[in-house]
């Protein structure tokens, strides 16, 4: 076959034409809507209630990630286990119960009740994520996955810019009970469009039965006999205690380093997604010359950049540009990240490798957003972010040993 003819073959085209993917991508787009609306409304409206207490503030973040320190490896078990479609589909409808239920208690007026909403869906989405990893592996080609990943990418930053300006819109413009129905509504056309998916592959019958705490035990196993996975784990851990760091505080670096209202936040966000728009496309072009964990390294240096200038500016168009920035490199994080574990995870244990390094991350990351609130009423904001790209350049420093060989050619074996 000629190179034109591969090119044609794995081209946009392909992708475009590979139904899984368009599938995904269409039912992305409805959980990112309700996604944003959810996060910007839940934030402004706790804001509100509490005259913008930071402890409180940040009680937010801890609902929406402490779950997937919690919930990520059983989560990830269990897509092992089950049908990817019926699993996504599920969580999905699952989700859009928990928001309705919240709805009705907001009608009797108990407020404190909307972090229940962001709880259930960030649990729930523990299983729906790797399952999603699952058909990528099983339905699309080889070739055809990084530009699948980074067409997923460029969705989420998409809705960078727009989820906050549509979360803020519905909130101010509808209040809190017409947010929490848009939520709902999101998550159930999300289920409805995954009915579109490909029938879910017959299970082997010849499979020996195992129960989950085998299954769990095999998923450390299979992560300690990789020495890319286990420094991959270690650079998750250091990424999630510097984001961590300065995830509840955005507003503060608003109100506080830069003298505007709390609304400007949706502004910074912009500014981060039009930098990952068009880094998409730039790690797009040159992700097949660089090694993915050169990506990873190249993109969490750019954050800490983006940290320690956020942290020192107190001029809005400064910090909107070292947000830019920060937003530029970060597709090669994630591209970076995706590639490494697809290309050293084999189908099977896809959703336990992914609930094993979510929970390093994020059990990293609650850590250091429980301590932000308290943090923030002690410590100059400042220290904060500088302390964040500090971590960040750590977690650079354990990719080190494996930064010159492809990590596919180093495979599963190592350390076995």
């Amino acid at each position: 076959m000629t190179e034109t003819a591969e090119q044609e073959n794995f081209g946009m085209g392909a992708l475009f034409r590979n139904q899984v993917i368009r599938t995904i991508l269409l039912s992305v787009f409805f959980l990112q809507i309700g996604i944003w609306v959810r996060n910007y409304s839940i934030l402004l409206y706790v804001i509100e209630k509490t005259n913008e207490n930071p402890v409180a503030v940040s009680l937010i973040s801890v609902a929406e990630f402490a779950p997937i320190f919690l919930f990520s490896f059983i989560g990830g078990t269990f897509a092992d286990r089950w049908r990817p479609k019926r699993t996504m589909i599920w969580c999905d409808l699952l989700s859009a119960i928990s928001v309705f239920a919240v709805l009705l208690t907001l009608f009797f007026g108990s407020w404190k009740m909307i972090f229940f909403a962001t709880l259930i869906s960030s649990i729930l989405s523990q299983f729906s994520q790797p399952s999603g990893m699952k058909l990528f592996k099983l339905h699309v080609p080889e070739q055809l996955v990084q530009m699948g990943m980074s067409m997923y990418q460029t969705m989420f930053a998409l809705f960078m810019i727009l989820g906050p300006i549509l979360g803020t819109f519905v909130f101010q413009r509808y209040g809190i009970l017409a947010a929490v129905g848009v939520m709902g509504v999101a998550f159930l056309l999300s289920a409805a469009i995954l009915l579109m998916l490909p029938k879910d592959p017959e299970p082997e019958k010849e499979k020996p039965k195992t129960t989950l705490m085998q299954e769990m035990k095999q998923g450390f196993g299979y992560v300690l006999n990789s020495r890319v996975l286990t420094l991959l784990g270690g650079c998750f851990a250091a990424a999630g205690l510097a984001i961590g760091l300065t995830q509840p505080l955005g507003v503060f670096l608003i109100t506080e380093r830069l003298g505007l209202p709390k609304e400007n936040l949706q502004w910074l966000m912009a500014a981060f997604g039009i930098g990952m728009i068009l880094g998409g496309g730039i790690t797009i072009a040159v992700a097949k010359k660089v090694l993915p964990q050169m990506l990873l390294s190249i993109g969490m240096a750019a954050s800490a950049i983006g940290m320690v200038g956020m942290g020192l500016s107190t001029e809005l168009w400064l910090t909107l540009g070292f947000q830019f920035f920060s937003g530029l490199f970060m597709p090669c994080i994630h591209i970076g990240i995706n590639t490494m574990i697809l290309q050293n995870t084999e189908e099977a244990f896809i959703g336990r490798v992914n609930g094993i390094l979510n929970p390093l991350f994020m059990g990293a990351m609650v850590i250091t957003m429980s301590a932000a609130g308290w943090l923030k009423t002690n410590l100059s904001i400042v220290y904060i972010y500088e302390a964040s790209a500090i971590l960040l350049f750590i977690g650079i420093i354990t990719l080190l040993p494996i930064m010159k060989k492809p990590a596919a050619s180093r495979g599963l074996k190592e350390g076995m």
